[in-house]
């Protein structure tokens, strides 16, 4: 007679290094995909290392936009005002570079979205506003205060105007001059992804901004903080159970507090980014949703630092595409094919799931025979592909997602018990 055993699950190091091993393969595979994609369409500009730097500059406001929607939602506040926090840093950014220079006027973005995020959490966590309603009006608060605060400052000033400023200062670009020569030497040659991975590590090392560095920098900082530290792990226990937290002395209040400022601050370095990297000045409005699509990348992150990166990474390249040729774009037709056939495959194997799987099969045949049937996409369909791109991420990753607990729910103090 036999007898059921219970089959002990493997220990955490070993499912992190399955784990790693499997994102490693993931990664390798994307990159022979992007290289047959590239010889075989001969549109070479969609990985150049002038491509990927663009997309670097495209991905830093999106990812700080989604590292400030991490940081409000782990402690259980929904920050939909992502994007008039960006908003007010802009004109931070824009303000105080004009007085005493860049480095400053970060400084300045992250106050300005500190003071947005402040009023999120004025409304959501002492008033107890629904999230949603709050967000909303603080992204219309951010977008008129920008524009009176503008025609108020900087209307008399050289440069000026009522809606812009420009002649910004931008932080110093560092190069490494031995790296990134041999890199772009080949990437130059177009092999077959030597040269691809070349072009990655040349748009890394060729005149990158120092507050690109910065970004990606408080990625790691917030994954320490927010994991490693006992303040992270009080501060997330907030937006799983706020009740449970408090019966164990946790001041609740006080970590939403710092959590959804600290939001709005990363937010504004964001919105930083935008005037004083990745374009010549202040424009009010300039922040053209992103705000928006970084609270996507948080989501398709399932709300966890390195899954927020590689959102962000994603939807930045699709960002900087409107840049590029049409004709660039056209030859992702046949990438995003590719992927959508493979992820069927997995789905088919891997899961089981038989329908999901045909869904995921049409839809790579529908984009295989719109690439197959075309030979450039319209230039308007550009424009469209980061917002695209979104709606496509989130559906097929929407069954993984777990959202913390209390995620969106008025808390009140004293209610545990």
């Amino acid at each position: 007679m036999s007898t059921l055993t219970a089959t002990p699950a493997p220990p955490t190091s070993q499912r992190a290094g399955q784990n790693y091993w499997m994102w490693l393969l993931v990664g390798l595979g994307v990159l022979v995909a992007v290289s047959a994609v590239r010889v075989i369409t001969g549109a070479h500009e969609i990985d150049t290392p002038g491509s990927l730097r663009a997309a670097l500059i495209a991905t830093c406001p999106i990812l700080m936009a989604a590292l400030g929607g991490l940081w409000s939602e782990r402690a259980g506040v929904v920050n939909i005002g992502l994007e008039g926090q960006m908003i007010l840093g802009t004109w931070g950014a824009a303000y105080f570079t004009y007085y005493y220079g860049p480095w400053v006027g970060i400084l300045g973005a992250a106050l300005l979205g500190a003071i947005g995020g402040a009023l999120h959490a004025l409304a959501t966590v002492t008033f107890g506003v629904d999230h949603i309603v709050s967000g909303v009006a603080i992204n219309i608060i951010g977008l008129g205060a920008s524009k009176f605060l503008a025609e108020a400052y900087f209307a008399n000033l050289q440069g000026g105007g009522v809606r812009q400023l420009t002649g910004l200062d931008s932080p110093p670009s560092v190069t490494i001059p031995g790296l990134s020569d041999g890199a772009v030497a080949l990437a130059d040659q177009r092999w077959f992804v030597i040269s691809d991975v070349a072009s990655v590590v040349a748009a890394f090392t060729t005149r990158v901004n120092l507050m690109t560095v910065l970004c990606f920098a408080l990625v790691g900082v917030s994954a320490y903080v927010l994991w490693k530290t006992s303040f992270g792990l009080r501060l997330r226990s907030c937006g799983e159970n706020p009740q449970a937290a408090e019966s164990l002395g946790v001041n609740v209040l006080l970590y939403k507090w710092v959590a959804v400022t600290t939001s709005g601050a990363m937010a504004g370095i964001g919105g930083g980014f935008l005037a004083l990297v990745a374009s010549s000045g202040f424009v009010t409005g300039q922040t053209n949703g992103r705000g928006y699509i970084g609270l996507a990348a948080m989501i398709f992150g399932n709300w966890r630092p390195s899954g927020i990166l590689t959102g962000s990474l994603m939807f930045g390249y699709t960002d900087s595409l409107r840049l590029r040729s049409t004709g660039a774009i056209h030859a992702l037709l046949l990438l995003v094919a590719i992927g959508l056939i493979a992820f069927a495959v997995w789905k088919l194997v891997k899961t089981r799931q038989t329908v999901q799987a045909i869904v995921f099969a049409v839809a790579g045949g529908l984009f295989l025979l719109w690439f197959l049937a075309t030979d450039a996409v319209p230039r308007e369909f550009a424009g469209m592909t980061p917002y695209l791109a979104t709606l496509l991420v989130l559906a097929f990753a929407s069954q993984r997602l777990r959202m913390p607990k209390a995620d969106g729910q008025v808390y009140r103090k004293g209610s545990a018990g």
